[in-house]
């Protein structure tokens, strides 16, 4: 069940226990990316484990815009993708399509290689800071491409094709490491990233290029090289599962003092959340299938936490985690250093009855991007503090995430403003809300 338009809303009536089992699917952070892989194939691709977000939508949509065949295969969540006839697609359909996504950013690689040619629009995403695109077209530009910027986007050529390059990030950027492989991967020659982001989506990105034919060798010092080859195929694969997901769930079970078995986690993509979760005092149980995290009883214990790129503490579990931070006996410090405006989900929180402070100044040691640029990066938490019910305005994935998290735990109701926002990563957050025995309702009146 899910609303439309900007002002849906939930109503949340807090102070239950989240209990029971759900499920999570295929990466929000490597679904997408591995459907725009299928564009650089010959032949068609199979992608199973694939949630339906809006995401995944997105790029669905655009991959028919441009010519590929999307349609689903024999087993629930998997799409078979087509590329035989990719095309040109109309300006104005791409940004029909691109004001929801960062990922059409991903596609100018792809059509480069199979047009000659590509146009990006405007892009959207979540407003948690800055993530510019200049890495992208640094990127592209160094391959060959040439970019004309246009009233409506950026129009990209390859006069000359695309030829191998040595890339160094000044950033492990995810973003711009996923645009070289999906770039060098067909490109002439050897290309040579160093300072690459090496997250689990990232690695599966790269097991899914392998199928189709890609030769990709990832050294231990962030540097990873693609030798370019002259064609590739298709693949078979199927989704690692979502991790930040799974951690949202947990932090949702340590929050609420509940348990819930998250079919899909995976040990393997999670082990520093799970250090961290079993310091804070959360309780969780491993096997084949999932893994079951629990609030244990007794009082939960401060931390201090630096959020970092992989294998740090990904900066998406730190939202979550905060929520329940606030019940945590003590002080606790945690130092965001991926985006500058992702801990101003707090102040929500603090009118709910949470006691946190933020600060300019790094509180902790771990590299920072932007210490000295005089950004709310850091916060204390003060607890345990009893949460109320109030009215909130979701502003990004994550910290949407959170406020249901902070609605659930929180006593009386809560009102949820923009809960739309939150498909964009969460498959049937609603459902699976229902299964777990919160208490949420959708008022008559945002029903359509």
């Amino acid at each position: 069940m899910t609303v439309n338009g900007s002002d849906d809303v939930l109503l949340v009536h807090g102070g239950t226990p989240l209990e029971g089992e759900i499920r999570v699917r295929g990466a929000k952070n490597l679904v997408p990316k591995a459907m725009v892989a299928a564009l650089l194939g010959s032949a068609p691709s199979r992608l199973r484990n694939v949630p339906d977000i809006r995401d995944v939508r997105v790029v669905r949509g655009l991959l028919q815009l441009h010519g590929v065949t999307v349609r689903p295969g024999e087993e629930p969540g998997e799409l078979v993708l087509d590329p035989t006839y990719v095309e040109s697609a109309n300006v104005a359909d791409i940004d029909a399509h691109a004001g929801s996504s960062r990922i059409p950013i991903l596609f100018c690689g792809p059509l480069l290689h199979r047009l000659g040619h590509a146009f990006i629009p405007g892009l959207g995403g979540c407003d948690i800071g800055g993530r510019p695109i200049d890495f992208h077209f640094d990127v592209l530009r160094q391959f060959g491409a040439t970019i004309e910027k246009r009233a409506d986007g950026q129009y990209l050529e390859a006069p000359k094709g695309l030829r191998g390059t040595k890339i160094r990030l000044p950033y492990p950027s995810v973003g711009a490491t996923e645009q070289v492989l999906l770039t060098a991967v067909l490109a002439e020659g050897v290309t040579e990233l160093s300072n690459a982001a090496v997250e689990p989506e990232i690695e599966d990105l790269i097991c899914v290029l392998q199928k189709m034919g890609a030769i990709i060798a990832m050294d231990t010092d962030r540097t990873i090289r693609i030798t370019g080859v002259d064609k590739l195929g298709g693949y078979t694969h199927r989704a690692l599962s979502d991790r930040l997901e799974a951690a949202s769930w947990a932090s949702a079970a340590l929050a609420t003092e509940g348990n819930i078995y998250v079919r899909g986690a995976q040990q393997r993509s999670m082990m520093t959340f799970l250090n961290t979760y079993r310091k804070v005092g959360g309780a969780f149980e491993i096997d084949d299938e999932g893994i079951r995290f629990w609030h244990p009883g007794g009082q939960l214990k401060s931390i201090a936490l630096e959020t970092d790129v992989h294998p740090g503490f990904q900066t998406d579990w730190q939202q979550p985690l905060v929520v329940a931070l606030t019940q945590a006996t003590g002080l606790s410090i945690v130092h965001e250093t991926v985006y500058e405006s992702r801990l101003g989900f707090t102040s929500a929180l603090n009118q709910m009855g949470a006691h946190i402070q933020l600060y300019r100044e790094c509180l902790g040691g771990a590299a920072c991007r932007f210490g000295q640029r005089n950004f709310l990066h850091s916060a204390v938490v003060s607890g345990p503090t009893k949460l109320q019910g109030a009215d909130l305005v979701i502003p990004d994935l994550r910290g949407g995430f959170s406020y249901l998290i902070a609605a659930l735990a929180a006593q009386g109701t809560s009102r949820v403003h923009g809960i739309e926002l939150i498909n964009r990563g969460y498959e049937n957050f609603m459902e699976k809300l229902m299964e777990l025995g919160a208490k949420v309702e959708l008022p008559r009146k945002a029903l359509g």
